[in-house]
């Protein structure tokens, strides 16, 4: 059994973790709206029509913020097709998903939503096929009083008080070539610009983000982040950042370690932000927004291989294993232990669509994949300060990495009650690993609680069999100020422990 250690002071702080990391992402795919979260007729369902048992399980995850509606969908969306009566909205084909788009739930709807279930809506406007007009309209419409055209057809639409939506995206992917309105780093960014200063006039208060590279893969990346900030860097409040993991080599190995891009895709990010802060002479600092980010490989491109125009198909909804689990629960540390720079954050997707929640087709029941546990104990438990902890760890090989640790960790800090939370992954396949934590830093009077989750490397849950859970682990021990407690095979744990200093 191998031993890793972690050396903390609650003296050395990296960051505050923002509530808007543990942000999530609802598009129109799939069945993420229809027959997921909205399903009129369900028994569960409220009178505007959406499911109240899916709502308690987004509720139960406490999403501070959900981006709408995409996403490859926003770059050729309408957005006043989904506002006034229902029965005058147009049925639209939607390019990005190859599918049909009713309209039944639009703007108004979704934000009702977002307001039952806790969480304030983050808007992204089109740039694809529209520009700076078209996005003002839909500010003017959201977050005017009245007294203006868009604001008094609000009025009309039966929602007298504006949604003050704070958080905007300008564009999604807009460096894609797969992207309805694909552009250059010189379009876009001069867009962005034109597109914020309007914003701006309009309402002062709001925070912009640039569409930063889809992925660390990207050609144009890193050269993209520089071009576009150049001409909006002083426009915008953050870049974002988009990367899902996946096992493309098939080497088990390589795919625990996928982490470690996510690591260099955020240091090369913010290299890049202040290479332009520094060549501008700027005061201010860019932070990022990793607004999408997952696991997903199993079911890329699936929108090629169904017949086409189908009203919400079964589209991208990945089976997640208990490696999956792993590698998500790596991916949640490094966002963490990136709580300086990356101020929010939002998995993608939610609801069915590469997601934690799942419905079961027609109506059936709800139920929580392997990655909910992660995301539940990083959200409601993470929310605190960073330390910068040392943590020292075994290493590995595999086929495309080297010095692999087999120990990913991120510790949060709670001044207030005065509890420590330490959120570990042991990558090792076959062996547990004993975890020592040196707390004598922390004061006397420490009680520790130890959950695990773990199983078979392609476990997966599905309705009524949620195998793959948390566990109260026993044999976590205190003594003379060091934490020892022993981390099963290829597990994600979480340690909380409660000090009296």
């Amino acid at each position: 059994m191998g031993k890793a250690t972690i050396h903390l002071d609650p003296a050395y702080k990296l960051a505050d973790v923002p509530k808007e990391l543990f942000g999530s992402f609802i598009e129109h795919l799939g069945r993420a709206v229809y027959d997921g979260i909205y399903c009129p007729g369900h028994q569960t369902a409220d009178g505007q029509g959406f499911r109240r048992d899916v709502r308690e399980a987004i509720q139960a995850l406490q999403v501070p913020l959900i981006r709408y509606p995409g996403g490859n969908f926003a770059s050729g969306y309408r957005w006043e097709d989904g506002v006034g009566p229902k029965e005058k909205r147009p049925v639209r084909p939607d390019g990005a998903w190859r599918s049909r788009e009713s309209n039944q739930v639009g703007l108004n709807e979704f934000a009702g939503f977002c307001q039952s279930a806790d969480a304030e809506l983050m808007m992204t406007v089109n740039l694809g096929t529209r520009g700076v007009q078209e996005a003002c309209d839909l500010l003017e419409y959201c977050n005017l009083p009245n007294g203006t055209y868009f604001s008094d057809m609000r009025v009309a639409h039966g929602v007298k008080k504006p949604h003050g939506i704070k958080y905007w995206c300008l564009g999604n992917e807009m460096d894609g070539p797969w992207q309805t309105g694909h552009k250059t780093a010189e379009e876009y960014g001069r867009l962005a610009a034109e597109t914020a200063r309007a914003m701006r006039k309009l309402d002062p208060s709001i925070r912009l983000t640039a569409a930063g590279s889809s992925n660390p893969y990207m050609p144009t990346f890193p050269q993209w982040e520089a071009t576009v900030l150049e001409h909006a860097y002083e426009d915008v409040d953050f870049l974002s950042l988009h990367q899902y993991l996946g096992n493309s080599t098939g080497d088990m190995g390589d795919f625990l370690a996928q982490s470690l891009t996510t690591d260099k895709f955020i240091t090369d990010a913010v290299a890049a932000c202040d290479f332009v802060q520094a060549k501008k002479r700027s005061k201010k600092r860019m932070m990022l927004s990793f607004d999408e980010w997952n696991v997903w490989y199993k079911t890329m491109d699936q929108e090629q291989h169904i017949q086409p125009w189908q009203f919400a198909p079964p589209l991208l909804e990945e089976r997640y294993t208990m490696a999956d689990a792993a590698v998500f629960g790596t991916m949640l540390i490094t966002l963490l232990n990136h709580a300086d720079r990356v101020k929010m954050a939002c998995l993608a997707q939610l609801v069915n669509v590469i997601a934690p929640i799942m419905t079961e087709p027609n109506g059936g029941p709800v139920w929580r994949q392997s990655i909910f546990w992660p995301f539940l104990h990083g959200s409601l438990y993470g929310r605190g300060t960073v330390l910068r902890a040392v943590a020292d760890s075994p290493k590995y090989d595999s086929k495309n990495f080297t010095d692999v640790p087999y120990l990913e960790s991120a510790c949060v800090w709670h001044e207030d009650t005065k509890e420590l939370d330490v959120f570990a992954v042991n990558r090792s396949l076959d062996d547990p690993m004993l975890l020592a934590c040196d707390l004598a830093a922390f004061g006397g009077g420490l009680t520790a609680e130890h959950l695990a989750m773990y199983g078979p490397v392609e476990a997966v849950n599905g309705p009524g069999q949620e195998a793959l859970k948390p566990r109260v682990m026993s044999g976590a021990a205190l003594k003379d100020g060091h934490l020892e407690a022993q981390l099963p095979p290829l597990s994600w744990n979480m340690l909380r422990v409660k000090t009296d200093g």
